[in-house]
């Protein structure tokens, strides 16, 4: 008889906020501090890391460093 139980393990806040870390950047529309829009390049744990004129400019910078853009709405 096979066991079909799946063993899960539960993320500390730190672990779970650094899954993708070094994998996908998020981006999403920004206002910056003189009022202008922008897109705002995001790490995977929410830290600023750019913006960009344009989310087509932000997606290239991101895969200019071997990072997956992930758009947020």
């Amino acid at each position: 008889m096979e066991n079909n139980q799946t063993n899960f393990v539960r993320l500390g806040d730190e672990a779970f906020l650094s899954l993708g870390a070094q994998q996908v950047a998020y981006v999403k529309a920004v206002n910056l501090p003189d009022g202008a829009h922008a897109i705002g390049i995001f790490s995977a744990d929410g830290k600023p890391m750019a913006t960009a004129p344009s989310v087509e400019i932000a997606q290239a910078l991101i895969r200019q460093h071997d990072l997956e853009p992930a758009l947020v709405h």
